[in-house]
């Protein structure tokens, strides 16, 4: 049997939740998976060895091929053997694609068929991203998954605006498929490891992505492109961009199951707690999100019964951890009233450790949502988790 990119094997279901080992050329993670965000080669607030510690045993992070492409540049990294190295992360990353970066800029950039113009904002240089620089860019960073590069739609979208993007993402698929192959067989990956034992072969995998925004048959259309240039996973993207929260686990619910049972499926940038135990249940392997990281230096925290304002003065001598049901370290040692003083003396650790707790919170929700899938108790689970968490705290 020939070596591939990355392995994959269901060994737990529930209904459409399931539980995989994911094998990549640096980690073997196993899915349902959270994944923090690393947008400029750190996971803002926290160290890597913290990430890597029992505690956390992150598996995979997310780098952004936008910023690092802008900022330290292609020429850096690569010198520096790769992002791998530059950062000094040993285990999986992946990077995305730059396509909602460029659509977030919505009026600074102008589209067209062969990429995207736009200036960057670090240095106003003009800048031309397209499927094959994209590729070009992720294959000196070295990362592990790739995502092809792509055209987000708003989530209200009109039926017309929705298609043109939607086209545009397949065509663009079909050259970023091309052009990563082309990278692969001249060897500009600077991530490619030793081939060992496992069933990889140390090759970069490359995922594509269906767009569509809320329109079911530009979805299923999608869907259907995209299986047919062929790819190692599979990515929902657009949603968490404006449309209704119904909308968006309706679209979830629509595409997930009729995703390749045999490929991990990914959900691009969502979500809250809630939208992770939704994702899950429709058959969604894969999630990222800046919630933790960006809400934890905004003085919010993930708890077990819902997010807490540490800024509020209800806390003010409040000695309660911020989870009484969280064995982090931060909940171990310090309380909700302390937490509070760090905030508004505007100390640095108190996003670090806002920081810290938030991402233990979704990665052992994670751990205890794979858990819950093998015993067979993940719908009961999902909902005692939903009404504690909206409980409110106190």
């Amino acid at each position: 049997m020939s070596k591939t990119a990355i392995s994959w094997q269901v060994v737990a279901q529930e209904g459409e939740a399931r539980v995989g080992l994911l094998q990549t050329r640096r980690a073997l993670i196993e899915t349902p998976v959270f994944m923090p965000v690393g947008t400029a080669g750190t996971v803002k607030g926290t160290r890597f060895e913290a990430l890597e510690a029992p505690e956390l045993d992150a598996r995979i992070i997310l780098g952004n091929t936008y910023h690092l492409w802008l900022r330290p540049g292609v020429d850096v990294i690569r010198a520096c053997g790769g992002l791998h190295r530059f950062i000094g992360w040993e285990r999986a990353l992946l990077t995305d694609s730059g396509g909602f970066q460029v659509w977030s800029l919505g009026a600074l950039r102008k589209l067209r068929e062969e990429g995207v113009e736009f200036r960057s904002h670090v240095d106003g240089s003009a800048r031309f991203l397209s499927p094959e620089v994209s590729m070009e860019v992720q294959a000196a960073l070295g990362s592990d998954i790739v995502m092809a590069f792509d055209e987000c739609a708003p989530g209200e979208a009109a039926h017309e605006v929705a298609r043109a993007s939607m086209e545009l993402t397949a065509r663009w698929a079909a050259r970023s498929r091309a052009r990563f192959d082309e990278l692969q067989r001249e060897g500009a990956d600077t991530g490619r490891t030793p081939e060992h034992h496992l069933s990889v072969n140390g090759e970069q995998a490359l995922f594509g992505i269906v767009q569509g925004a809320a329109h079911a048959d530009l979805r299923l259309e999608s869907l259907a492109r995209t299986v047919e240039i062929g790819f190692a996973g599979y990515a929902i993207g657009g949603l968490s961009v404006g449309e209704e929260k119904p909308v968006m686990y309706d679209t979830i619910e629509l595409l997930a199951p009729r995703m390749p049972k045999e490929r991990p499926r990914y959900l691009m940038g969502v979500g809250t707690p809630e939208d992770l135990l939704a994702g899950v249940a429709r058959g969604v392997d894969m999630f990222d999100c800046v919630l933790p990281t960006r809400d934890g230096r905004n003085g919010r925290a993930y708890t077990s019964l819902g997010p807490v304002n540490i800024k509020n003065t209800r806390w003010t001598t409040d000695t309660c951890p911020l989870d009484e049901e969280c064995a982090c370290s931060v909940c171990r040692r310090h309380t909700r009233a302390y937490l509070r003083h760090l905030y508004n003396a505007g100390e640095m650790l108190a996003s670090i450790l806002l920081t810290h707790h938030n991402l233990a919170f979704f990665l052992d929700t994670m751990r205890r949502v794979r858990q819950a899938i093998r015993s067979g108790n993940f719908a009961r689970f999902q909902r005692e988790f939903i009404e504690r968490y909206n409980s409110g705290v106190g």
